[in-house]
């Protein structure tokens, strides 16, 4: 007659974030129990082979209890999984069972382990830090500075913002530079906070360097500049470098006053400053950087997406944003650079459709979070100045053409299926090729009606 285990020769499952298959009890089980707890959770099976197939373990009368015991000896904060059996007389499967722990992070033997796809990784001293952090409601930027006090700060730096934040909110009962630094826990006595310090320090500060440069390809540097200085300058320091190596086209119209478009979205490439800045790791020690290319511009931070926040997940808006520094975020709230915590990416893609031009690529690359955005949807050997700025429009214009020559009869929110833009990017291109005489609107846009080529 067959035990359960042969019964149940495969457990149906395959080893993931929260599955782990171990063939007997080891160290490594220890580290996954630490790993899934410093994550969401997870189960190890013990007695299956890395297919998937229960083998069982033999045990003893102590057995499962001797390896609780090591366990909690061998974790710090201890930890006591559930277990449950699977099998009779003879060999059986254990099930441990570890839910995520609420104060992050667990040890083993000193080491902290988190949970990758189905591996376990060692975390480095910032992961351990910033989990922790987070898991008592703070950040690295609330903690005191050593070494540097209120003297290494820029009173009139700190006035400024004071002064910004005041025109926002006039009502807030704040009048003095003092009151303000101890409203906002940015310092405790002579002491000044790590936020305090990035905002407002009065020299400039490895710390916050960016480096950027203007490429004229990716190998062939044209200009170069380093910035070490308060992160609140350098908003616009960046700015000014990108608008300095961009195309801007001068659009003539009926009205008084020409219209200005630059290559970009100005709106949209302020966004992801001012994210490349207030999500950085400032711990690891890896400066940001920002490169302009004649067809692209790139901006890299060190410090990843949280931990259970991937690329799919903050396209798709589905996430609860966490800011890594939680001090610096509030005061660029409070000041108007953010408008909301977790909306940054959805407008900047909309920002870029908007303008005609692709949305960019974002990637998790050595750490860091690495952002792409383009001049155009294709490359183009022109020697005009403005070919970028165009590019983008004309290749959905003409896509626009294609598919009201191929679909006639479609109205807006039709056209709309084939397009990864927004309603008023649409609109503007639909008008585009109506002022050129290549398409019509028939029947009266109130009670029904579609565009078609015109004859």
């Amino acid at each position: 007659m067959q035990s359960q285990v042969e019964q149940t020769s495969s457990i149906g499952k395959s080893e993931s974030d929260t599955v782990e298959f171990k063939n007997s009890f080891q160290d490594e089980v220890v580290i996954t129990l630490v790993a899934f707890a410093n994550s969401k959770g997870g189960v190890v099976y013990i007695g299956v082979d890395d297919s998937g197939i229960a083998q069982g373990v033999s045990l003893g009368k102590e057995t499962i209890q001797k390896w609780l015991n090591e366990v909690k000896l061998k974790t710090q904060p201890s930890l006591s999984p559930e277990v449950d059996l699977i099998g009779d007389e003879g060999k059986h499967v254990v099930v441990f069972r570890m839910p995520s722990y609420p104060v992050k992070p667990v040890s083993f033997k000193g080491k902290y382990y988190k949970r990758v796809r189905n591996a376990n990784h060692l975390m480095s001293v910032s992961e351990v830090s910033q989990m922790h952090l987070r898991t008592v409601n703070s950040s690295w930027d609330y903690l005191m500075r050593d070494k540097i006090g209120i003297d290494d700060i820029s009173l009139d730096k700190v006035q400024r913002v004071l002064d910004r934040v005041k025109s926002r909110s006039p009502n807030i009962g704040i009048d003095t530079i003092d009151q303000f630094l101890k409203k906002q826990e940015l310092v405790d006595g002579q002491q000044v906070s790590n936020a305090c310090y990035l905002l407002f320090c009065k020299e400039d500060t490895y710390h916050t360097t960016i480096q950027m440069g203007h490429f004229a390809s990716e190998t062939v540097i044209k200009d170069d500049v380093t910035l070490s200085t308060d992160i609140i300058t350098e908003v616009e320091e960046v700015m000014d470098f990108v608008r300095k190596h961009i195309n801007k086209e001068i659009i003539i119209t009926e009205q008084l006053q020409n219209t200005e478009r630059w290559q970009y979205p100005l709106e949209g490439i302020r966004e992801l400053v001012v994210n490349m800045i207030v999500h950085r790791d400032y711990m690891s020690g890896i400066h940001s950087l920002v490169k302009v290319f004649p067809d692209s511009v790139v901006f890299f931070n060190s410090g990843s997406l949280p931990e259970q926040v991937t690329i799919e997940k903050l396209l798709s808006d589905d996430y609860i944003s966490y800011p890594r520094n939680l001090q610096v975020a509030k005061i660029f709230k409070d000041m108007g650079l953010i408008e909301r915590y977790g909306t940054g990416i959805k407008r900047v893609r909309a920002l870029f459709l908007d303008h005609g031009l692709p949305a960019p690529d974002f990637k998790v690359v050595q750490g860091g979070f690495f952002v792409r955005v383009f001049a155009g949807a294709q490359k183009s050997s022109s020697s005009d100045p403005n070919v970028g700025v165009n590019v983008g429009v004309n290749v959905g214009v003409n896509k626009l053409l294609e598919v009201v020559t191929d679909n006639p009869g479609l109205n807006l929110s039709k056209l709309k299926v084939y397009f990864d833009v927004t309603d008023r990017t649409l609109e503007r291109w639909l008008k585009e090729l109506r002022e050129q005489g290549k398409i019509e609107f028939i029947g009266a846009p109130k009670t029904g009606g579609y565009w078609k080529v015109k004859s």
